[in-house]
């Protein structure tokens, strides 16, 4: 399970969403979806959402941004993974107490790798330690490429879509609720990381 504790988590996404108040939006959307591809805990979505409730209008820009940081992200995880697994790959995945799980997804891979990378690319499971995995165990580049395109580009532009539709609804929602689902949020990443571990 990650080793952050809930005050610094809560730290660093207070840091996460406040860039969308900034004129270096944009450019933090990218490398935060880039960073989280690769070692970040936080997910791009939570900036992604604040940017596209205030600016409805810009939310498929976002979801570019977000799908383009979050590839180019996961070829520095395949390349952590392919060659500095021992050194720098090592230690994030220890850092995030998964090292268990490294064998299951060398497993995953075998069975099916496209599909083992599309899921965590859609889904809450940490997409750090399957693009890590994807260079230390060796699967086809062009794999990790299209399944990661696909997988984020599903994820984050149906979020984008949905707060362009729902977006005055889901903010005053969000401002009445916010510690709730500040809670829930905080659920679905360590929730990520034990599916991946049941997966």
């Amino acid at each position: 399970m990650l080793k952050l504790p809930a005050v610094l988590m809560r730290r660093l996404y207070d840091w996460t969403v406040h860039w969308s108040g900034t004129k270096s939006a944009s450019w933090a959307l990218f490398f935060i979806a880039f960073a989280e591809s690769s070692f970040f805990p936080i997910p791009p979505d939570v900036l992604l959402i604040a940017m596209v409730l205030g600016n409805s209008r810009r939310w498929l820009r976002g979801a570019a941004i977000c799908t383009i940081g979050s590839v180019s992200g996961a070829l520095l995880g395949y390349l952590i993974g392919w060659t500095f697994y021992e050194t720098a790959g090592k230690a994030v995945v220890e850092f995030y107490n998964l090292q268990a799980g490294m064998e299951m997804i060398g497993n995953k891979y075998a069975d099916n790798a496209f599909l083992t990378v599309l899921t965590a690319a859609f889904t809450p499971v940490p997409f750090k330690v399957i693009t890590i995995g994807a260079g230390l165990f060796k699967i086809p580049l062009g794999v990790l490429i299209l399944a990661s395109t696909l997988g984020r580009a599903g994820r984050f532009f149906l979020v984008a879509g949905l707060l362009r539709l729902y977006g005055p609804m889901i903010t005053k929602t969000l401002e009445k609720y916010f510690n709730l689902f500040t809670l829930i949020f905080m659920l679905l990443l360590i929730g990520g990381f034990v599916l991946l571990k049941l997966m």
